[in-house]
């Protein structure tokens, strides 16, 4: 292995960065404005969020100290890529108008717009496609449309084009409909004859709008999306020989990136909320795709603040488990002595919380609610036995946290919780989530797990979320072939339906004959999205933009690329590739220190040569 050290120059781009962060802090101290006159005002945001600084109009006053906060986000307006379906030549005219680019701007003439005129009871509609998943909404420029009075149109947006035309239910789930009761999706609104207007903050690729008055002509200008967004660098990256691997890497990654809002969300569409379980997968990508994102520590303030001792996060006891797992990685990862602290007291708190909830037997009374993830929860017996690792590994996990905070109770507390789940053993009953998890916690051997179960049928089984957890356990038994084949076959399934980003759920038993979500469902065939689903997500409710799913980027990274962190802050890395079946890859993993750039490459003889370059402070063991 050749390992090279990087060495970091200050630009001038950075210096003067840095001079203007020294003038914002010099007015956070100091109070003193540093611009002449007082025709700006600049206003400090406090509270859970990061301090932003930013200008004011002088019209507005100490009236408005601490009732104001800069949008942290990025909004970028996209033109529609495509035309799926419009209702017909005469209803729909000049359509190509609207893939143009646009300006925001509206106009009083009518050429180069597209036309929309119902005539009779004929409604003139069309269907946009804008290539991506995209959170947002959606801008209408309109220009010298007929009537003197607003015209009134129904606008819908879609994951799926079948989505978009579906009917919205939200009295019943049922399969077939899609509701809107985290984000509107459906929605009937008036419109201005000449001017702009925006409407909508969901989870969409596709849109559809139909003017609802009769005999009436609307001209559209521009009907782009508005993709919101944080604008970050992904700083960590994954290529190799097989394409199939690369798209399956960035569409995890850019599957959480859209959930990255304020918070880390679960879904851009549903449920759009911080959900302790599904933030575990999604923090594993975040570490090695943007690195020590603000996202991350500021979801985990929120969520103490909003289930506090001796609640259960998220009323789940298994979230809270996952809370302190994922504060394990985190540290392991950024090594924040300070946030740890932060987080002591809570973190002492539920491990003693939990203590009194187990017996010397083996016993433990937590919650009545045993939940890991949707497709296990008919198998009772595997859940239970997947319940009880999760318990072991959170345990594992936090005796190192409570060692650092000093908080020797509480880390021997942590240490007798694993043994009493260690002491009564609850058989995975064929379930690949329970096995995988007994492995990881260290309940169960890996190979005979995997052998006996996780590996079984190869990806039958497997699910969006717990699959990150399945391709763990077949790496710890050194079975990263079959998890490479599961990866290609299973999320590369998602890819062949159209997928941009991955799916709150997906079975393989639904594609057999299962039209792609990009396009209308032809005769005969079933739609992938809203002829599926079961539980919480049935039909058009699916949300096709989960984070939970999006661990096959961090186990690339992790088992391929074959990085990890060895120490907390990253600090030493350890180096393992497993090219199995690729010739060669390459990538990058963000550290505190700065960013490891890696190259493996089979050679002739069957060797892999590796060349590593690293900033100064880091130390590589192989």
């Amino acid at each position: 292995m050749r390992i090279k050290k990087k060495k970091y120059f200050r630009s001038s781009k950075l210096q003067a960065m840095e001079r203007s962060l020294i003038r914002i802090l010099l007015l956070f101290l100091t109070g003193i404005p540093l611009l002449a006159g007082n025709t700006l005002r600049v206003t400090t945001v406090p509270g859970s969020h990061a301090s932003q600084s930013f200008v004011l109009p002088p019209s507005f006053g100490a009236e408005y100290e601490n009732k104001t906060q800069k949008d942290e986000l990025t909004r970028v307006y996209i033109s529609p890529l495509r035309v799926v379906w419009k209702s017909d030549e005469k209803g729909v005219r000049n359509e190509h108008e609207l893939l143009k680019a646009g300006n925001s701007q509206a106009e009083m003439g009518r050429n180069g717009m597209c036309a929309l005129q119902s005539r009779g009871n004929r409604q003139a509609s069309l269907l946009l496609d804008y290539g991506k998943q995209i959170h947002g909404g959606l801008q209408l420029v309109l220009g010298s449309s007929s009537g003197r009075e607003p015209s009134k149109v129904r606008i819908r947006f879609g994951e799926s084009v079948g989505e978009c035309n579906s009917t919205t239910n939200n009295r019943e789930w049922k399969v077939g409909f899609a509701t809107d009761d985290h984000a509107k999706r459906d929605i009937i609104m008036e419109v201005p004859r000449d001017g702009l207007i925006e409407i909508g903050n969901t989870g969409f690729r596709f849109v559809r709008i139909d003017l609802l008055q009769k005999n009436t002509t609307i001209h559209l200008k521009e009907a782009r999306a508005i993709l919101r967004y944080r604008d970050i660098p992904y700083l960590g990256s994954f290529r190799s020989n097989d394409e199939r691997l690369n798209s399956i890497w960035q569409t995890g990654a850019y599957t959480v990136h859209l959930n990255m809002q304020e918070y880390l969300w679960d879904g851009i569409k549903r449920d759009r909320l911080i959900w302790l379980g599904d933030m575990h997968p999604e923090v594993a990508t975040i570490i090695r795709v943007f690195g020590a994102n603000e996202v991350v520590p500021r979801t985990l303030d929120l969520a103490v603040q909003q289930y506090p001792l001796p609640k259960w996060m998220n009323n789940m006891s298994a979230y809270s488990l996952w809370y302190l797992i994922i504060q394990a990685d985190w540290y392991r990862y950024t090594g924040d002595k300070a946030f740890l602290h932060k987080h002591s007291n809570y973190i002492s708190g539920l491990i003693r919380q939990i203590y009194t909830k187990t017996d010397d037997e083996g016993n433990e009374f937590l919650s009545p609610n045993r939940f890991l993830d949707w497709p296990s929860t008919p198998n009772r017996q595997g859940v239970e036995a997947g319940y009880r690792a999760v318990i072991a590994w959170a345990m594992r996990e936090v005796i190192p946290l409570c060692e650092v905070a000093a908080d020797n109770e509480g880390a021997e507390m942590a240490r007798l919780i694993y043994q009493r789940m260690t002491k009564k053993q609850v058989g995975h009953n064929n379930l690949k989530q329970a096995a995988s998890l007994m492995a990881i916690a260290g309940l169960t051997d890996a190979e005979l797990a995997c052998n006996e179960v996780v590996s079984v049928g190869g990806a039958t089984g497997f699910s969006t979320f717990y699959g990150y957890y399945m391709l763990k356990a077949q790496a710890m038994a050194g079975q990263h072939q079959q998890a490479l084949d599961v990866i290609r076959q299973y999320w590369g399934g998602m890819l062949d339906l159209g997928a941009t980003t991955f799916w709150e759920d997906f079975n393989l038993d639904w594609t057999e004959n299962a039209g792609r979500i990009d396009e209308l469902t032809p005769p005969g065939k079933k739609d992938i999205h809203g002829d599926f689903g079961a539980y919480c997500y049935p039909g058009f409710r699916h949300s096709l933009c989960h984070g939970w799913a999006s661990g096959p980027t961090a186990w690339l990274t992790e088992h391929i690329l074959g990085v990890s962190s060895a120490e907390p802050g990253s600090t030493v890395l350890r180096i393992r590739p497993n090219l199995c079946d690729l010739q060669w890859v390459e990538g990058s993993f963000p550290t505190p220190l700065g960013v490891v750039e890696i190259r493996h490459t089979r050679q002739e003889d069957g060797s892999i040569f590796s060349e590593v370059q690293v900033p100064e402070g880091i130390t590589i063991i192989e």
